[in-house]
């Protein structure tokens, strides 16, 4: 921006994080793509394993030897796909297939163990589980029909007439595997309808928060047109999040100029919202010479009874009014972190001992006379963390400005120790230089 003396400044602005959207999805597709051979290589273990204790296990049956390391081969090869499917997920389309071969793996390992005497059939219930997780009613029948497979697989092997009591296990066992089936299914689409409502809300937060994030832009000050000549102000806020707690503003008033910077607790939407309530009463303060006029009816504004959402949250709060001579008139409510630069280099703090908006219920102002190369820094307490966070970081920070005599110095400064790293609070900074 251009400021009222004709000299370029730095555009005050929001620093907003830049996400790739693209992340989750690439994530997912992952996942998807290493999920088959994941389940696949539960199947196949349990497979080998139960040839291997009916080979090595003398209580257990092997009738069929040729039948039930074919079944494990199955097995093995469907993890070999599965394996394929994770390297190229292009072939994960097919993943149904995997599932499909189980069926006749665990067909061959039930004949080749003792058929209805096999105690391995309830490894069926895996591929089961895996088909009918998939969405649609069509992954009921799939799994009722591979199960129906597996368990007439022997009667295809070894033709015989099934007894009677034969056929009414085996419909019993149908029956159970298509209602697990069913259940599974049921269940799996009740979660994609809860994971679908969940994005579709996240997607209108997300909206929310950028509209929110649009407005607060907006509020923030973009030019010092219309200021005295003689002030010139810069200022810059990076909020932890995408909505923030902290601003800054200046606008013209009948003798010279009003700065603010104000630092509301906690971060977010809500913490947003009561930052523009503050900043709009105290503009709309701009015809009352006092500072404190300002802070008190911005506390007014925000108390409407102890049982309303703003009761327990406060705003700290520094305001000061220059004329055109020099002359400032300055309140803080509870801020403590507004330094004066002197010309000559020293630093001294601009701070009372008034408590925080929503707080406190009175505030008178002070004066100051600046001269010509002073400049007055406030900042929010998330520029401390910059500065170590301990009970030094005020004293180093006020070390740092001492050794910048240019604003611009200051504020880059702190924009560009903000931008090393996270910071877990806003960073704001406003420098306010009088220059006749």
């Amino acid at each position: 921006m251009t400021s009222a003396a004709g000299q370029t400044t730095r555009t005050a602005s929001w620093t907003v994080s830049v996400r790739d959207d693209t992340g989750p999805i690439v994530l997912a597709r992952l996942r998807t793509s290493w999920a088959p051979l994941a389940k696949q290589s539960v199947v196949a273990a349990l497979v080998v394993a139960a040839a291997l204790c009916s080979t090595l296990l003398p209580w257990l049956v092997v009738s069929d030897p040729v039948a039930m390391w074919t079944g494990v081969g199955l097995a093995v090869a469907g993890l070999l796909v599965a394996a394929v499917m994770a390297r190229w997920p292009a072939v994960a389309r097919a993943e149904l297939l995997v599932p499909a071969v189980d069926f006749l793996a665990v067909g061959l390992l039930r004949f080749g163990t003792g058929d209805e005497r096999s105690v391995f059939l309830a490894i069926v219930v895996l591929p089961v589980i895996w088909i009918a997780a998939w969405p649609g009613r069509r992954h009921i029948v799939y799994p009722l029909i591979g199960t129906c497979a597996t368990l007439l697989l022997p009667y295809v092997l070894a033709p015989t007439e099934p007894r009677p009591t034969e056929l009414i296990r085996l419909a019993f066992a149908v029956t159970v595997y298509a209602a697990t089936a069913a259940v599974t299914n049921e269940l799996a689409r009740q979660a994609g309808l809860r994971l679908d409502d969940a994005q579709r809300r996240r997607r209108v937060a997300e909206g929310e928060i950028d509209r929110a994030v649009l407005v607060q832009q907006s509020l923030l000050p973009t030019t010092t047109a219309g200021l005295p000549d003689e002030l010139r102000a810069l200022g810059v806020c990076i909020p932890a999040r995408a909505v923030g707690g902290d601003f800054y503003d200046w606008f013209p008033t009948p003798g010279g100029a009003a700065f603010t910077l104000g630092d509301v607790m906690g971060k977010g939407v809500g913490a947003g919202m009561i930052a523009a309530a503050v900043r709009s009463v105290i503009r709309s303060t701009v015809d009352e010479p006092d500072p404190a006029v300002a802070i008190r009816r911005a506390a007014a504004g925000l108390a409407t009874g102890s049982s309303d959402l703003t009761s327990g949250q406060f705003t700290t709060c520094f305001h000061v009014r220059v004329d055109a001579d020099g002359h400032a008139r300055w309140v803080d409510a509870g801020h403590g972190l507004t330094l004066l630069r002197t010309a000559d280099g020293s630093v001294r703090s601009l701070r009372s001992g008034h408590l925080p908006i929503g707080v406190g219920s009175s505030w008178t102002s002070e004066t100051t006379d600046l001269a010509p190369g002073d400049v007055i820094v406030s900042v929010s307490d998330g520029v401390l963390d910059l500065f170590g966070g301990d009970l030094d970081s005020l004293d180093r920070f006020e070390a740092w400005v001492a050794a910048r005599t240019d604003p611009h110095q200051l504020v880059d400064g702190i924009a560009e120790l903000a931008g090393r790293g996270e910071h877990p609070d806003d960073v704001t900074v406003l420098c306010i230089a009088y220059r006749p």
